[in-house]
């Protein structure tokens, strides 16, 4: 039976020391030469410039000042290029004045022209004459039917060919005016934006690498219970091979031995997790043989924290409320611009363009003629169906929604940080006493395994100050690691950016 029990015992051993050494290496307890050992600065510093969502923010900035560009753009001429061919399929009829309401009171136009070249070109006709020219003799124009400018006649050509350049610039106009200013409030907005990527990141790095480090601690808690155990073991053995120990306490040794596997397995894959976590949030690859420097023992300073200075906190630095403020200051200016569309507007025209028109496709016959022209384009607005008046009431309705979030906004920031600061206190209070009940623990276990060693008290005596001793060191890494945790999330809530003063 005892060869038995031995034999089951270094089987227990065997598998689980490779396992601790494992875990040792991955915990960060020995890690190896290409393992890389960060601390919390080196962890942020990865995060704001490895992280996908910060990468996002600061390309939003970027895009939206492309966009402030391109809105100033509208300032400047707008010159275009342009080109046209037309064929036409009838051509324009055009009437000519006159007609026979002018034939009955005079001739018209036609006739009193007439009357009047008619000397003339016969004068010089005379003079040519003399001069020895040979001529034709000067036909007067016979005076078209009464019903002949009724028909009208055909006007243009088949093809028609048109290139030139157009250009236009506004002068007068205040609604494009007032959007310009609201395009710089969008890459303020955006850079607030960023910022709050920046404060979430920084405050999920933290809480992730806090987090990594109370996983190690439980796994050397628990490491540590189960050496205490193979120690205790092995003493009980000593001593039931001695008859000085029961049958009781050698199963009950060995079974202690075999209940603290789990629990070291379970811590191991804990901080495994938390290390992923942490790559993760950093934003860089998972399979990087990475390890976390320091202890939540080294955090044990930070705790000793005013609360009471922190009562009525200033929410000045909030990312929050800061993005609100903006989205109110760009629906004022929304407002205006609206309110801008009732001006008139002022813009310069001006174009330059070759023609060109024709009854065939030789081009080389083609005879292009210029037309330019510049001026002046005054635009009033006069009426809209109402569509002015009823933007301007949906944007103020949106003001006053904005308005009732950011109170709300305002309440529920200042229950966060109240929450915040209440669980700190605990935490705190939680530390005092876990750190003086630890104290006890240890020097009761210390007395009890003396005992134990000597015969003065059972295995059961010596497990139940174990599990007590357990219990106090896992309360103290807690109670470091909520205060930690909810200081971070207090200075994501208070706007503290990475590095700032506190």
């Amino acid at each position: 039976m005892r060869r038995m029990n031995k034999a089951l015992l270094l089987v227990a051993v065997s598998v689980l020391f490779p396992a601790l050494s494992r875990a040792q290496y991955r915990s960060g307890a020995a890690p190896a030469d290409s393992t890389v050992v960060l601390t919390l600065d080196d962890a942020l510093k990865i995060a704001l410039s490895e992280n996908v969502s910060v990468k996002v923010a600061d390309m939003e900035i970027e895009r939206t000042q492309y966009a402030r560009r391109g809105t100033y753009a509208s300032l400047l001429p707008q010159v275009n290029g342009t080109g046209s061919y037309q064929r036409t399929i009838k051509k324009q009829v055009m009437y000519m004045g006159g007609g026979s309401d002018g034939e009955e009171s005079g001739g018209g136009m036609g006739s009193m022209m007439s009357g009047i070249l008619d000397p003339i070109m016969y004068y010089i006709q005379q003079i040519m004459l003399a001069g020895g020219y040979q001529i034709p003799p000067y036909v007067a124009p016979e005076k078209p039917d009464s019903g002949s400018s009724d028909n009208g006649f055909e006007v243009g050509r088949m093809n028609t060919y048109s290139g030139g350049v157009n250009l236009a610039m506004p002068l007068v106009n205040a609604q494009l005016w007032e959007s310009l200013r609201l395009t710089g409030d969008q890459v303020e907005l955006s850079v607030e934006q960023a910022r709050e990527s920046r404060l979430g990141t920084v405050a999920s790095v933290k809480q992730a690498f806090y987090a990594a480090l109370m996983a190690k601690e439980a796994f050397n808690v628990y490491k540590e219970v189960y050496e205490n155990a193979v120690a205790n073991f092995r003493q009980t053995e000593m001593r039931f091979n001695a008859q000085k120990a029961s049958e009781l306490d050698f199963t009950r040794a060995k079974a202690n031995v075999a209940s603290a596997i789990p629990n070291v397995y379970n811590a191991e894959n804990s901080v495994m997790l938390a290390l992923w976590q942490l790559k993760a949030v950093m934003g860089v690859d998972l399979d990087m043989n990475m390890d976390i420097a320091g202890t939540l023992g080294d955090y044990a300073d930070h705790m000793f924290y005013d609360i009471h200075s922190q009562d009525d906190p200033s929410l000045d630095r909030n990312t929050t409320l800061r993005q609100l403020a903006i989205q109110a200051e760009m629906l004022a200016k929304t407002i205006r611009t609206q309110q801008y569309a009732y001006l008139p507007t002022l813009s310069l025209a001006g174009a330059y363009s070759y023609n060109a028109m024709t009854d065939d496709f030789k081009f080389s016959n083609y005879r292009w003629t210029p037309y330019s022209y510049v001026g002046l384009q005054l635009s009033i607005p006069i009426f809209s169906g109402g569509k002015r008046y009823h933007d301007i009431k949906q944007s103020r309705v949106q003001a006053a929604e904005l308005d009732l979030q950011r109170i709300n906004a305002e309440r529920q920031l200042k229950i966060g940080i109240r929450q915040s600061l209440s669980t700190m206190e605990t935490a705190m209070r939680t530390y005092d006493a876990s750190r003086e009940g630890l104290a006890t623990a240890e020097k009761a276990y210390e007395i009890a395994e003396k005992s134990y060693q000597l015969g003065g008290s059972t295995l059961t005596d010596l497990n139940n100050t174990q599990l007590v001793l357990t219990q106090s060191r896992l309360a103290v890494s807690q109670a470091i690691y909520n205060f930690l945790v909810a200081k971070a999330g207090l200075e994501q809530t208070l706007g503290y950016d990475f590095n700032a003063e506190k």
